[in-house]
């Protein structure tokens, strides 16, 4: 997925969506220019839904079908909040796995890890990033590549990584293991689900 100019997308949506905005610097740099902007025109509900789901899009690094497609099937399910099943369907990608993990510096480098066929999936090479893991899975690194590459320099980084609750890893085996469901920390979410979900209901 082409995606452009990150700094500027992120500054156009008000939210750091991209691992490399998500740092001090740009930070600085927003709140410097915020000072100089003049007032602007209240959004209207639909534009300010649309925004959230292009940070939700952009933050998972999906195509704007794929990501109607899982709004679609999200309104399908039955039972569970939907805001809650639209996000564990985006946090239950393969490439998200391995990034939440701590498997690969950003979801794009994840995305050209599984892609590459470095990843496992119950000892089954994949390489769909869009493939959808579940709770009992064992997500390994392919023992040749395991060795080289990314993998061989980023030992620190994946130790000291702290993977969310329902994902177990194992630095010294390259193992990730499904535990759980992921469920929502609207805390620590930089866009809205529920705003994604009535700009869809529209």
């Amino acid at each position: 997925m082409k995606i452009g100019p990150k700094y500027k997308i992120a500054r156009r949506l008000g939210a750091p969506i991209f691992e490399k905005t998500q740092t001090q610097k740009f930070a600085a740099s927003e709140q410097k220019r915020s000072r100089g902007r003049r007032m602007v025109r209240p959004r209207t509900d639909f534009a300010l839904q649309m925004q959230e789901k292009q940070k939700a899009r952009f933050s998972y690094g999906v195509t704007n079908k794929q990501f109607t497609n899982y709004v679609k099937s999200t309104f399908e399910s039955k039972g569970a909040e939907k805001a809650q099943v639209l996000f564990a369907k985006l946090e239950t990608r393969l490439d998200n796995v391995v990034y939440r993990a701590g498997f690969a510096p950003t979801r794009r480098a994840a995305r050209q890890v599984v892609s590459h066929g470095h990843i496992k999936v119950n000892n089954k090479k994949i390489t769909v990033p869009s493939h959808t893991v579940s709770v009992g899975d064992e997500i390994t690194v392919k023992d040749s590549s395991a060795v080289k590459g990314m993998f061989s320099t980023r030992e620190e980084e994946m130790t000291n990584h702290t993977a969310p609750s329902w994902l177990k890893s194992n630095t010294k085996l390259k193992k990730i293991s499904v535990e759980g469901v992921p469920k929502i920390d609207q805390q620590e979410l930089l866009f809205d689900l529920n705003a994604v979900l009535e700009f869809y209901s529209r």
